[in-house]
């Protein structure tokens, strides 16, 4: 690592924060975006909810555990990392890599040694914004030109989609379903599988005629990045499908299905990105930990006026977190999904959606 000071962040508003660089060294502008979470920083690295984003890591030490050998096969797509603490001596008997090498070979620019409290107070005071990481010598007017010149791309989730429809298929299956990829974690498709669905995902821009032709019993949306209103083709897509097959969104496909149906997105001042989210089932008063990652949340106010049910919402600022059309046989959430896989509320919106297929192919069998 280096000996003296030799990278620095300028924010747009013109505040600096000078660090040590660590992964690459390359420049680089992003959307900075604060996470709270104590563990896991190998899958937010990797989490392609994260494309465009700089997140600033609020738990001090980082790198302790190196990169294991299931996360290093994936390839991480964010902006860049930025934490209090870096540690390149990682103690783990199942690390390969470290942090750094696995963002050198990526591309992704780090910073550690700034006072990352102040810099996340500064987030949630004044809302996530645009921000360079560059090299220590650069001029901060030449600084504010680069990110003033700069726009965050809006093609996030076509990035991180897969380009071509795979199949994950599981022994004794009970059902079969179709998962959109917006910007997919690979582990989810396992936690489907071992729901006993096999899974057919396939690219963000897939039609209805093809998702309908393959015949599935399902439909599930990922989450991904960005803004909704940057893919209007997805919530076309959920208009073409409701009331068809019974469909899933989480994350970013929650937002989707809600702007299927007429509701309005809007951006939160510093976004939900955490492993300690309290979300409350409004329909069994169930409270559940969840772990979240997004900027944009549902209107509350304009789901009155949509076919929705709001069915949960964060304890926390009372945004809304899960939605539901039973007759359509539609369920989102907003929260990471495999807070709903995992979850054991009998009440939980991924158990309503796999109870809807069921409901379906039993009411066929009776035909």
């Amino acid at each position: 690592m280096a000996e003296k000071m030799n990278r620095k962040i300028v924010l747009e508003d013109g505040s600096e924060y000078k660090g040590y660089g660590f992964g690459d060294n390359c420049d680089r502008v992003c959307e900075i975006v604060f996470n709270t979470s104590m563990l896991g920083y190998q899958e937010i690295v990797s989490d392609p909810t994260y494309m465009y984003q700089m997140v600033v890591m609020t738990y001090p030490i980082i790198g302790t555990c190196g990169v294991s050998a299931d996360t290093e096969t994936k390839t991480p797509t964010i902006g860049g990392l930025i934490v209090r603490e870096y540690n390149d001596l990682p103690s783990n008997y199942g690390y390969v890599k470290t942090l750094s090498e696995v963002m050198e070979e990526n591309h992704i620019p780090g910073i550690y040694g700034l006072d990352t409290r102040k810099l996340t107070r500064s987030i949630r005071d004044n809302g996530c914004r645009k921000v360079l990481i560059t090299s220590i010598d650069t001029p901060t007017d030449k600084a504010l030109d680069i990110i003033k010149n700069t726009e965050i791309p809006t093609d996030a989730v076509s990035k991180v989609s897969c380009k071509r429809k795979w199949y994950s298929r599981t022994h004794n299956s009970s059902y079969n379903i179709v998962l959109v990829d917006c910007g997919l974690e690979q582990n989810i498709v396992a936690k489907l599988n071992a729901k006993g669905c096999n899974v057919a995902v396939v690219p963000f821009d897939c039609t209805a005629e093809e998702i309908i032709g393959m015949k599935p019993d399902g439909v599930f949306l990922s989450d991904g990045p960005g803004n909704p209103d940057d893919v209007p083709h997805l919530s076309k897509l959920v208009k073409e499908l409701r009331g068809k097959l019974p469909i899933f969104g989480a994350g970013l496909g929650h937002q989707l299905v809600a702007k299927a149906y007429g509701a309005s997105i809007t951006k939160l001042k510093c976004g939900h990105r955490g492993a300690n989210h309290p979300v409350k089932n409004l329909l069994n008063n169930v409270v559940e930990v969840t772990s979240q990652n997004h900027g944009f949340v549902v209107d509350k106010d304009s789901v009155e006026k949509t076919e929705l049910e709001i069915v949960q919402i964060n304890i926390i600022d009372s945004t809304v977190e899960g939605l539901r059309n039973t007759k359509d046989q539609v369920y989102c959430i907003q929260y990471q999904t495999e807070s709903a896989l995992d979850s054991i509320d009998e009440g939980g919106l991924f158990k309503q959606f796999t109870n809807a297929m069921k409901e379906n192919k039993d009411n066929a069998k009776k035909k």
